[in-house]
């Protein structure tokens, strides 16, 4: 690697210290059409890809489709859609499509929502995706290695009316452990890993290539879609020089509005759209940095403008307000409130109880056979119970609620670990941090919890079946921070 910034490190000291990051030009500007008329079909299957650079021996991964990211899927709102998976792995997978407000029977649960998809074999999802936004698609059977070895995509839902902007760019972020020698590093399931962050890699890369900057010109306005769809890293992101202005947070809108500190807080499996106006000067670079964890800063790439001249001499003054989904507003007069109190992890591991797959005895490290059945007891709980692994027949919801009644949840994060909570199924209006509302008009699907956060949401439970609510830190949810809610 080149030392071109402070940010950069050698190859081995990268690797030991888990801060490297790699990088992979933007995919082309998304076009605006409609999924094939005949509907996608999607290949789980091992390829191989340039995770490691051009220069690097290439990484045995699984994609969809042959790629990493897989296929971008395209969607129009309000419009059926047909996806047909092939299941060309050695092991059973599902697809779980992240975000998206469709029937229980579609969700990609294995045992809880669908049969798993044998090796060999397909299975067919049908639903017509009630909200325009940026979603993606992943497995939900064995979660931790599926999802660490490359299998995830994006998913973009049309809106019937777009911002006005002169590109729109999705940027796939993913985070990997890959070896010297560019192979993805074994031991998924470390357990001494799981009671704390999770499996933090060691390489970032943008749309699965290497690219050290990405082009602009002066006085452009771009719509970026930010995709994480690491494991467990937390993304913070600087746009040096910039002013990005967050306009849809999970695919839904939201009032435009600068971050706060000015980054961009992205945690696994959450999606935030900016628009950026481009107003550096042409010739110059600007870094563009993840200063997320301390003393981990590292270059995720730069903004390097071209020689032209701007575009055009004032910032576009469009509006970048986009319409809203239609998610039903919750009634908070006639809400019923629940408290759902995260537990557990390193430092905590106190008065948990075990379900659905976690045994007792042995001790703190091993791999995810051990971690899922033969050394020590469940990692984390939520409200005192755990529910490890992916999904199975027969789980017990935690709460249960009438069909068309609002609910208001109260999440405490009782742990000293972040965790970005995921409700499959629904969207979260987010309605305080800590006592203090929260602006914006916020709704979420996968709600970022700092250490001590307590955090409190609402919605309508419309959406029947039972449905997961868990940690999409991943080895969090394989090791018990997982529950089931059901809308009756």
């Amino acid at each position: 690697m080149k030392r071109e910034s402070q940010y950069r490190v050698s190859r081995r000291g990268v690797l030991r210290a888990g801060a490297g990051v790699l990088l992979a030009a933007a995919l082309p500007p998304l076009p605006a059409r409609s999924a094939p008329p005949d509907g996608y079909r999607i290949a789980a299957a091992p390829a191989r890809a340039p995770l490691a650079g051009p220069d690097r021996p290439e990484t045995d991964v699984w994609t969809y489709n042959g790629t990493v990211p897989g296929s971008l899927v395209r969607l129009r709102r309000g419009e059926p859609t047909r996806l047909l998976i092939e299941n060309r792995l050695a092991q059973e997978t599902t697809v779980h499509w992240h975000g998206i407000r469709l029937p229980n029977a579609m969700d990609g649960v294995p045992g809880l929502t669908q049969p798993p998809i044998r090796p060999g074999e397909s299975f067919v999802y049908e639903f017509t995706p009630p909200d325009a936004g940026t979603f993606w698609y992943h497995p939900h059977a064995n979660s931790l290695e599926q999802l660490g070895r490359g299998l995830a995509g994006a998913l973009i839902v049309e809106e019937r009316e777009p911002i006005a902007v002169d590109r729109d760019l999705l940027w796939f972020l993913a985070d990997w452990r890959l070896t010297e020698e560019g192979g993805i590093a074994p031991r998924f399931g470390n357990r001494m890993e799981a009671a704390m962050s999770g499996r933090v890699g060691n390489t970032v890369t943008l749309n699965g290539g290497g690219s050290e900057a990405e082009s602009f010109r002066a006085g452009e306005r771009v719509r970026l879609r930010l995709v994480n769809a690491s494991l467990a890293r937390v993304m913070g992101l600087r746009f040096e020089g910039h002013r990005p202005v967050i306009v849809v947070v999970d695919g839904q809108p939201c009032d435009p509005h600068e971050p706060e500190a000015g980054r961009v807080l992205l945690g696994p499996a959450m999606r935030v759209d900016i628009v950026l106006d481009l107003e550096g000067e042409p010739g110059r670079r600007y870094d563009l940095v993840d200063d997320f964890y301390d003393g981990l800063s590292y270059r995720l790439t730069q903004l390097v403008y071209d020689e032209r001249p701007p575009m055009r001499e004032h910032a576009s003054d469009a509006p970048r307000e986009l319409p809203r989904n239609p998610l039903p507003e919750p009634d908070m007069a006639s809400a019923e409130r629940h408290t759902l109190t995260l537990q557990g992890g390193m430092m905590s591991m106190g008065g948990i109880s075990s379900m659905g797959g976690m045994m007792g005895g042995g001790g703190m490290m091993g791999g995810m056979h051990g971690m899922m059945g033969m050394g020590g007891g469940p990692v984390w709980a939520i409200n005192g119970m755990s529910m490890a692994g992916d999904g199975h027949a027969g789980m017990k919801p935690a709460l249960t609620f009438q069909r068309g009644r609002s609910v208001v949840l109260v999440l405490r994060n009782e742990t000293a670990w972040w965790h970005p909570m995921h409700f499959h199924g629904h969207s979260l209006r987010v309605l305080s941090r800590n006592g203090k509302s929260v602006p914006h008009r916020q709704w979420q699907d996968t709600v970022l919890m700092a250490p001590k956060d307590v955090v409190e949401v609402a919605f309508v439970a419309d959406n029947p079946g039972d449905w997961m609510l868990h940690c999409h830190v991943v080895d969090h949810q394989m090791s018990g921070m997982m529950t089931v809610l059901r809308v009756a």
